[in-house]
């Protein structure tokens, strides 16, 4: 599948939470959560080689509809809302529209 609609967020959580943060995150791969939706093409989490505390997380959907059709299930709506608490300021997200690239893991 190709990625046609993607997103880059950076999230800063409050001081000491970063690896709950990444944990939590991470279950975004598990069965029935976002990042194993056929329609995720990538999910990435990663941390600041300088800040532990801030995390990003690459999203590549193959089309922004299915992107927020995921993210308004009940799987999505309940690691945000476990997320919130740990974030020390607001995310900052950045969209985009892949061109090509590679993602193997």
């Amino acid at each position: 599948m190709i990625a046609n609609y993607g997103f880059n967020a950076t999230l800063t959580a409050r001081r000491g939470m970063g690896d709950r943060l990444v944990d939590l995150l991470l279950t975004g791969l598990n069965q029935g959560s976002p990042g194993a939706s056929e329609h995720c093409v990538v999910y990435l989490v990663s941390r600041s080689a300088s800040d532990p505390d801030i995390v990003h997380v690459t999203e590549g959907w193959t089309s922004e509809d299915d992107h927020h059709r995921i993210f308004a299930g009940e799987a999505a709506q309940s690691i945000v809302a476990q997320i919130d608490p740990l974030l020390g300021k607001e995310p900052e997200y950045t969209d985009y529209v892949p061109v090509r690239g590679k993602a193997a893991f």
